[in-house]
């Protein structure tokens, strides 16, 4: 069965955006909608994950994420903080499964696999694996050239079914060294900004509809897809749900608001 893509973007409501792929998760484990995936250009935001929440340095972060131009919120998948702006593909890859917890590491192998064949495809020197030193580290990131971070995933399980999303920087690496600097800074992070790279150092005057349109042949060559538009309930869903990933002081002023 064809795998649906949606690509419409909120950018201008981020809490919003991230809250579209968290109700297409418990949606898809209820059994109300199938295999999706999202691809579409976000805002400027640091996206801060459940570890960063808790630290002592997490407001500061916010902050000074916000002086850079940068709206905080907080992830649906799991890892530490990562920016995402115009420079960048954002993706979620919803999957319904009965054994979402068993199939963690297969899902990571089919995302980077599939991610590395598209970024190869539009001759990216394209690597999976951790680059040391890496923001946000993982063992399924992808680097160019051994050197230089541009993609990064994590992962969100319920019930039966499981979330795969992260980010794809296809230009401003730069950009992303120098909010991540101060971001990770107040949240005692050790990092390495010299990785922090871009699919455009490898393959020059790339675009985001560039790497989109190969991202989409590589998962319609190996999985099919049905391209579709998102249904109501979702987004009325992701209404109920959008709060719950603003940061907790915007927390506070929408709840002043209602």
């Amino acid at each position: 069965m064809a795998i649906r893509l949606l690509t419409e973007q909120y950018a201008d409501r981020p809490a919003f955006d991230a809250a579209v792929s968290h109700a297409l998760l418990r949606r898809a484990a209820r059994g109300e909608v199938p295999e999706t995936l999202r691809l579409h250009q976000p805002g400027s935001i640091v996206a801060f994950g459940r570890r960063d929440v808790v630290s002592p340095g997490y407001h500061p972060a916010v902050e000074a994420g916000r002086a850079a131009g940068y709206e905080a919120i907080e992830r649906l998948a799991g890892g530490r903080a990562a920016v995402f702006h115009p420079g960048t593909l954002a993706f979620a890859w919803t999957v319904p499964t009965s054994r979402p917890r068993e199939t963690i590491k297969p899902r990571f192998e089919a995302l980077a696999s599939t991610l590395l064949a598209a970024f190869r495809a539009l001759g990216a020197d394209a690597r999976i694996g951790e680059v040391p030193g890496e923001y946000c580290p993982g063992a399924y990131s992808i680097n160019v050239s051994g050197h230089h971070k541009v993609m990064g995933a994590g992962q969100r399980l319920i019930g039966r079914a499981a979330h795969v999303g992260g980010v794809v920087v296809v230009n401003g690496g730069d950009r992303i060294a120098e909010v991540l600097i101060p971001v990770y800074r107040e949240l005692d992070l050790r990092w390495d900004p010299a990785t922090s790279g871009d699919l455009a150092r490898s393959v020059p005057g790339v675009t985001a509809r560039d790497v989109q349109a190969a991202i989409v042949a590589e998962f319609e060559r190996r999985h099919g897809l049905e391209e579709d538009r998102i249904d109501a309930a979702t987004l009325a869903l992701a209404g109920e749900l959008e709060a719950g990933h603003l940061s907790p002081e915007d927390r506070i002023t929408s709840r002043r608001d209602w």
